[in-house]
């Protein structure tokens, strides 16, 4: 064995943890974001508590454990990062959210959201001058049109109200996730505006404090989602990041809905109907294109 196939050996035998560590925490991050909704509609259908009340429980101990993490890793107060619009922009997606899995099953809240958000990022960097490929065109149009193929009526569609509110909160998130870019510590800002979301929510729970509904099962569902699901797992989600591209991201986020129906057909009891499975193929299909061609514009840049 020569220098260079001792040298060679090294650098696999250094990347190898690292990447099996990136894969996990990728892994663990992805379970998370479908755990998100897998609570919500199980707490939604199953317990007790309202929506409102979900929402508020939701963010506030997000905002705890977010604020919690950033103590531990940076020593700062995490009240100063994140600004009043993204915390409006949050405050949307979690009320939206809430309310639309009082009716919808867990995959399809998911496939909803996952589409409306990257429906929405796409929308705002071609309003901002990006250009699509043909392939890339074809996806975006694909993804639309599949969303709005699993709204229409018919025998297995969803509820029209609820699929509208999941849309709403797949804008929200999209908007949230835009004013996040470029954020210097995505942690802290996202520490700051679950905060500032809270007290937003907690409006919304005392202007509806009549209709409030509380039981052992649902709080805990709330809190478990926002402190672990939510907070611990963006905080896993931030740490993966640092490994991944950009289009590695997008792309490991495909296996959300996936994750989430799969969930709601072994947990909650759900039906995984043809219509669900065929427009997600043709959703996350769409999406896919769009991502991948994306990255091989920048390949060949």
């Amino acid at each position: 064995m020569n220098g260079q196939d001792i040298d060679a050996a090294s650098n696999r035998e250094a990347h190898s943890p690292r990447l099996a560590q990136t894969a996990l925490l990728t892994a663990l991050a992805m379970l998370a974001f479908a755990g998100n909704s897998l609570l919500c509609r199980f707490a939604l259908k199953e317990t007790a508590i309202d929506a409102a009340s979900f929402a508020s429980l939701r963010l506030v101990s997000g905002a705890l454990a977010l604020a919690l993490i950033v103590r531990l890793r940076h020593g700062g107060n995490a009240t100063r990062a994140g600004d009043w619009r993204a915390a409006l922009a949050l405050f949307g997606y979690a009320a939206s959210f809430s309310y639309a899995y009082a009716s919808l099953p867990a995959g399809t809240g998911a496939l909803i959201l996952f589409g409306a958000v990257q429906v929405t990022m796409i929308t705002h960097g071609l309003l901002k001058g990006e250009r699509l490929g043909l392939l890339q065109m074809a996806g975006f149009v694909a993804a639309c049109g599949g969303l709005t193929a699993l709204m229409l009526p018919g025998v297995h569609a969803p509820s029209l109200s609820a699929s509208i509110l999941m849309a709403g909160a797949g804008v929200a998130w999209g908007v949230y996730s835009l004013r996040g870019r470029g954020s210097t510590n995505p942690l802290a800002a996202n520490a700051g505006n679950f905060g500032r979301a809270s007290v937003l929510t907690l409006v919304l729970s005392g202007m509806l404090w009549r209709f409030a509904e509380f039981d052992a099962p649902g709080v805990v569902s709330a809190i478990v989602s926002g402190a672990l699901t939510s907070g611990v797992g963006y905080a896993i989600w931030y740490t993966a990041l640092r490994a991944l591209s950009a289009t590695q991201a997008a792309v490991v986020q495909l296996t959300v809905p996936v994750i989430a129906a799969l969930g709601g057909v072994g947990l909650l009891g759900e039906t995984l109907t043809l219509r669900l499975v065929v427009t997600s193929i043709i959703v996350l299909g769409g999406v896919a294109a769009v991502v991948g061609g994306a990255a091989r514009r920048l390949e060949a840049a």
